[in-house]
């Protein structure tokens, strides 16, 4: 009998921030670029910045730090990225948003309810039928409420992507302010 190999692998899950030039078509060629050289992508957020000529894009990809180099210079190539940034070793917070659509059907209102302010949800619409929930945090935070609301019924459910944000520094802090300039933005003297 033979038996399969497994290797053991270093795959982690990495969280990479990328500084964009806020023009059309840029979200489909990193994505395009990303996909056409095998990388998966787990997660994937866009988002306006303090400076309205810039975007952040937030994503997730699996794969060891030889996968993550990779990825991190194909994008340094693309000349709509300004800057990209790992949060793999930094200190960094992260946030997830959920919608989730709950039947509150067989007098479950009161039970959703509780279990929705012990997760820190918060009901955005009441259905005769349903609640609509809006759910924040971390991954496994939602991930939590997402199998508690299992027993009750999840009729519909959105997510956003992972967006983050390093504790004290900035993705633009070691770039030149000439880079970075916004009209109307306050500098330290």
């Amino acid at each position: 009998m033979i038996l399969p190999c497994f290797r053991e692998t270093n795959a982690m899950r990495h969280v990479l921030s990328a500084l964009v030039m806020n023009q059309p078509g840029v979200l489909a060629q990193i994505s395009g670029m990303l996909a056409s050289r095998a990388f998966n992508i787990d997660s994937l957020a866009v988002g306006a910045t303090e400076n309205s000529e810039f975007s952040r894009i937030t994503f997730v990809v699996n794969g060891d730090k030889r996968v993550l180099d990779q990825v991190r210079k194909q994008l340094e190539k693309l000349i709509t990225v300004v800057k990209v940034q790992d949060y793999l070793g930094e200190d960094f917070v992260e946030r997830d948003l959920m919608l989730i659509k709950v039947s509150t059907v067989g007098n479950r209102l009161s039970e959703v309810r509780e279990l929705t302010e012990i997760f820190r949800g918060r009901i955005v619409d009441v259905g005769a039928e349903h609640l609509l929930i809006e759910v924040s945090g971390r991954e496994n935070k939602i991930e939590g409420f997402i199998d508690r609301m299992r027993t009750f019924g999840i009729l519909e459910m959105v997510r956003t992507g992972r967006v983050a944000v390093l504790r004290e520094d900035t993705i633009t802090q070691d770039l030149p302010p000439e880079v970075v300039s916004c009209e109307g933005s306050e500098t330290a003297s």
